[in-house]
C-alpha cells in the first residue's frame, strides 16, 4: 500500500489556548501517528538498541521517568536533569528545561544524540530503520516521498507527541461547566494558587513558558546553569523553564534535578527554603528583601488539594498512547 493518508483532526479543547505547532507543515494522519508511536517505543533509536523514548517517558506518570531523580540512559548512565513530562506539546513554544529545542520536530535529536541518554547518531538510526522489515512500507504510507530519513522520522514522532493532550481533569470539567465542582478545600486552594502561584504557573497550561530562577540552591554535583547553557547570557544563569503543573500529582520527583520527592516539600521550599544565586526572579523577593512565598500549613494543604484536581486519569490511561 502506498501513500494514501487518512487525515486526523486536531481538536483544541475549548478552555485551551491556540496551537503553537503549525500543522500545515506536518498534517496529522493515522499513518503518521502510528509510525510515530512505533518509533517512540523502539529501542533501536539508541546505540544499545534498548533505550526507547518511552523508557524515560512513562504514560501513567504523564510520560516522566517515575521515581528517578535524574534521567537514565544507555549502559546505566545517569543524566543531569529530571525527565520532563510530555503533554500538551502542541501549545508550547520551546522544549526542555532550558528551551534548547525551539521546535518540537527538533527536540528528539537532543536525547538521541546525547552520549549519556541514547548515544546514537541519526545516520545509524536511519540504517537500522531501513534494515527493518516493517519501517519501509510504514514510511511509504506516512509520507508522500516515502523516504526513511531524519526529517520524516522526526515529523512522525511529532505527530504522535502532538496527540498527547491532557485536558480532562476535574479542573477542566469545572472550568468547562461539565458538572464537576471543587470541594471546599480545593476551592480554597484555587484561591491561594491564584494569589500566590499563578503569576508564573499561569493560564490553562499552568505555565507562562518563561525561564526563571526560583531560588533553588545550586546543586554542586551538577552545577546546572540552565538557560545560560543555550544563549550564554549572564542574566539567564540558573534559570529554568516554568513547568506545567498538569498531572503534577504523578510526576514526582520535582524540579529540574528532582530534588524534592513530594508536593509538600516543594511548598515548604517556596515558603522558607529559597536562596539568592544572583538572578532570582523579582516576584519572589518580598518588600523587606527576604525571599519566598508566605504559606500557612492550611494554605499548603489546600494548594495540594487543588493541584490534585489537575490530574487527568483519561490521559494517563488512554490506550492510544500505550505500546500494546
Amino acid at each position: 500500500m502506498g501513500y494514501e493518508p487518512t487525515p486526523v483532526d486536531f481538536s483544541i479543547p475549548s478552555n485551551f489556548p491556540s496551537m503553537e505547532y503549525d500543522l500545515n507543515n506536518n498534517p496529522l494522519t493515522e499513518q503518521g501517528i502510528a509510525l510515530g508511536k512505533k518509533l517512540f517505543f523502539d529501542g533501536r533509536l539508541s546505540s544499545n538498541n534498548a533505550i526507547a523514548c518511552a523508557f524515560c517517558h512513562e504514560q501513567e506518570f504523564a510520560f516522566t521517568h517515575h521515581g528517578h531523580t535524574l534521567s537514565h540512559g544507555v549502559n546505566g548512565n545517569i543524566g543531569f536533569r529530571n525527565t520532563p513530562p510530555l503533554q500538551n506539546l502542541a501549545f508550547q513554544k520551546e522544549f526542555g528545561w532550558d528551551g534548547a529545542a525551539s521546535h518540537l520536530d527538533l527536540q528528539p535529536i537532543i536525547p538521541i544524540t546525547n552520549p549519556i541518554e541514547m548515544d546514537e547518531t541519526l545516520e545509524n538510526v536511519m540504517e537500522k530503520l531501513k534494515a527493518d522489515s516493517d519501517y519501509p512500507h510504514l514510511f511509504k504510507q506516512s509520507f508522500e516521498d516515502g523516504e526513511i530519513n531524519t526529517a520524516n522520522m522526526l515529523q512522525a514522532l511529532s505527530q504522535f507527541m502532538l496527540t498527547m493532550v491532557s485536558s480532562n481533569s476535574i479542573y477542566d470539567q469545572v472550568k468547562r461547566g461539565e458538572g464537576a465542582v471543587f470541594n471546599p478545600l480545593e476551592s480554597q486552594g484555587e484561591q491561594v494558587f491564584n494569589q500566590k502561584c499563578a503569576s508564573c504557573h499561569s493560564g490553562t497550561l499552568f505555565t507562562d513558558q518563561s525561564y526563571r530562577n526560583n531560588g533553588l540552591s545550586i546543586n554542586s554535583r551538577l552545577d546546572d546553569k540552565g538557560r545560560f547553557l543555550v544563549l550564554e547570557r549572564q542574566e539567564d544563569l540558573y534559570k529554568f523553564k516554568v513547568p506545567s503543573l498538569r498531572n503534577v500529582e504523578v510526576t514526582a520527583p520535582y524540579m529540574h534535578d528532582g530534588r524534592f520527592s513530594t508536593l509538600m516539600a516543594v511548598l515548604d521550599f517556596y515558603d522558607t527554603g529559597m536562596v539568592d544565586t544572583g538572578t532570582i526572579d523579582s516576584s519572589l523577593v518580598k518588600p523587606d528583601n527576604s525571599l519566598g512565598i508566605d504559606l500557612t500549613e492550611q494554605e499548603k494543604e489546600s494548594l495540594i488539594a487543588f493541584l490534585k484536581t489537575l490530574t487527568d486519569p483519561t490521559f494517563l490511561n488512554d490506550d492510544q498512547f500505550s505500546e500494546y
